[in-house]
């Protein structure tokens, strides 16, 4: 009895422990990432209903962090083995980021505590998934991998697909509504039956099952506080209301002196649609009642001059900008990356 005492003790020291490792990130940004406060002056043309926190366009990066690693890891996996991935550059760049646009939001009406609850949950969460990732990877699965040979066997290559769709799906949908039931299933069909297979179908089968868990939890969740709106108000210039109101998912609200109040869906559709309004000679005079907004671009340059953060991207190549700048200067900087070493990624919203 009294040895299984002393195992108990040491467990919970060592769930402790690792507890507070993993809030040790939390306790950084909390302390060394404060910016100073400034008054907002800006006086928007929209009605307060349809304006949102401007200091969210900076905090939603680190949602979006978390896809472009999931897009990075496919890229790296497509071709190579899960342990050539960086997993804790991909951690560290999660928390050098957010404490970078923390800082940056003290400017813009501050890091809310609702949103640091919610940011600094799915830090902990992608940290701790990742750090699970790579013991594993880095053990077991190296190990699975020298065995296998020279030659890919179909999980691997599968399981590549899976992370790029998966990826691909994050950057318009939540993630718990991901099918990874279905992920699960078709390993089980597509496994060759091979040492390397058999290993990659129980591994990630345990980690697609314990995702989907989580998922359904996640889900009902949010179906109690309510889901974010989609959709979002702002004022263009150069495009008339004809014009506008042929572009897909848009509608035309009204007209006004100073531009054309239109709504427009959000997230990474909304990219696509400023770029192309950009493009047809739009130029945007405030979004969601704010005058700042934030866009990530990606270049052969490890940074550019006006980057809020710059990092290696991994299995690309090549370097990510996170850069913020004025609403009514958006469309000329979108059209001047269709000529210069930038490369639009995303532009965030609010």
């Amino acid at each position: 009895m009294r040895r299984l005492l002393r195992w108990a003790g040491r467990l919970a020291l060592l769930a402790v422990g690792m507890i507070a490792a993993l809030l040790l990130p939390v306790g950084y940004v909390e302390l060394a990432c404060r910016g100073t406060p400034a008054a907002q002056i800006y006086t928007s043309l929209l009605p307060p209903r349809h304006h949102r926190p401007e200091a969210r366009m900076l905090l939603t990066y680190p949602e979006w962090h978390i896809v472009h690693a999931y897009d990075d890891y496919a890229e790296v996996i497509s071709v190579d083995h899960p342990h050539a991935y960086g997993f804790l550059p991909a951690i560290g760049g999660f928390w050098s980021s957010l404490c970078s646009v923390s800082r940056q939001s003290a400017q813009h009406g501050g890091f809310d505590w609702g949103t640091k609850q919610m940011v600094y949950t799915i830090g902990v969460s992608f940290t701790a998934e990742l750090l699970a990732k790579a013991a594993y990877e880095e053990t077991m699965g190296r190990l699975f991998a020298v065995l296998r040979g020279p030659a890919r066997t179909p999980l691997e290559d599968l399981s590549a697909e899976q992370a790029a769709a998966y990826a691909q799906f994050l950057q318009q949908t939540p993630w718990y509504k991901w099918d990874f039931r279905s992920d699960t299933q078709a390993l089980r069909t597509a496994s060759s039956g091979s040492l390397r297979d058999t290993e990659r179908r129980i591994a990630l089968g345990i980690e697609y099952r314990a995702k989907a868990a989580y998922a359904g939890v996640i889900e009902r969740a949010v179906a109690q506080v309510g889901a974010d709106d989609v959709r979002l108000r702002m004022v263009v210039v150069g495009l008339s209301p004809d014009q506008l109101v042929d572009l897909p998912g848009v509608l035309v609200i009204a007209t006004h002196p100073e531009g054309t109040e239109i709504e427009t869906p959000r997230y990474r559709v909304l990219t696509g649609l400023l770029r192309g309004m950009a493009l047809a000679g739009a130029d945007f005079v405030e979004i969601a009642g704010n005058d700042d907004i934030m866009l990530t671009a990606t270049s052969s340059q490890a940074t550019v001059p006006d980057a809020l953060y710059s990092f290696a991207r991994q299995g690309y190549g090549d370097h990510r900008h996170l850069i913020l700048l004025k609403v009514a200067d958006l469309a000329a900087r979108l059209r001047a990356m269709e000529t210069d070493d930038l490369t639009l990624e995303h532009i965030h919203d609010y």
